[in-house]
């Protein structure tokens, strides 16, 4: 990954594992925290989260119980349970309270944490995230019954989704690297719990976002292949949270890693808005 400074990773032991995580930039406003999606790593941020840290942001990005360099075994890959790791972080950094950023799989954990610690929560940012998403029609399920099997038991499938699906207009320069890195740690020795476990997590809640008090931006990638009508799904989190809604022409799944400046763009004014 040329050109990209890799922060030191740090650890912190919770009941069931270890999770990983590395805390960039010393800025004096709200410390932000990056969570990847699924199946993915905290370097899924690699390309934005130099630029927030440019910006005099304090920006902590962490590993999803099972993935990257957090331990692989545990009872609860759900984003329920990885929102009890956030607010845990938190209390490991003596951070009173911070702007949570959840991508895809992880958008339902910094609801959840907003809604259950809502004193630790500055604010959140759903990107590219599956709350309130609409229910799938028939042809969804089908595509979704057949992922789960695929993802667990043949890793070059991941692969394929993010080199034909997930970033439909634009790939970073280390793209192949990553991708490749990505179908690696899927054949790890004893991932395939971890992917069975994530697949199984609730990502996709109805109804959570009514316990959200704290203020909320909307990302959603234009071109995102996950959803039939991203800006329908932008549009139903916007009205239940309250938020304001950013809609990156031309942007996949992972705007960071696509469109990484249009997403700091997003961010840094709802970020300073909090400070």
């Amino acid at each position: 990954m040329s050109g990209i400074t890799t922060p030191t990773t740090q650890y912190l032991d919770v009941p069931g594992g270890r999770l990983a995580f590395d805390d960039t930039g010393r800025g004096d406003g709200t410390p932000v925290v990056l969570l990847p999606g699924m199946l993915d790593s905290r370097a899924a941020y690699r390309h934005l989260r130099p630029l927030l840290v440019a910006a005099g942001r304090r920006v902590i990005t962490m590993d999803l119980r099972g993935f990257g360099e957090s331990s692989i075994a545990w009872d609860d890959y759900s984003p329920a349970a990885v929102a009890t790791d956030v607010i845990a972080l938190l209390d490991h950094l003596g951070i009173r309270s911070a702007v949570l950023v959840g991508n895809s799989y992880t958008g339902a954990t910094v609801v959840k944490a907003a809604g259950d610690a809502p004193g630790r929560v500055a604010g959140i940012v759903l990107l590219n995230a599956f709350v309130e998403n609409p229910p799938p029609n028939l042809m969804q399920r089908a595509v979704f019954g057949l992922m789960g099997p695929l993802l667990t038991y043949v890793p070059a499938s991941w692969g394929l989704y993010h080199r034909k699906m997930a970033f439909p207009t634009a790939k970073p320069a280390d793209f192949d690297a990553y991708v490749d890195g990505l179908v690696a740690a899927l054949r790890t020795p004893g991932r395939r719990t971890a992917v069975r476990g994530q697949l199984r997590g609730d990502s996709s809640p109805v109804g959570w976002t009514a316990a959200v008090r704290c203020p909320a931006l909307v990302v959603m990638g234009a071109k995102d292949p996950d959803f039939p009508n991203p800006e329908l799904v932008a549009d139903r989190q916007t009205a239940a949270l309250g938020a304001r809604k950013v809609m990156i022409e031309g942007a996949g799944h992972y705007p960071m890693a696509d469109h990484p400046q249009a997403t700091a763009d997003a961010l840094l004014p709802f970020l300073a808005e909090l400070s």
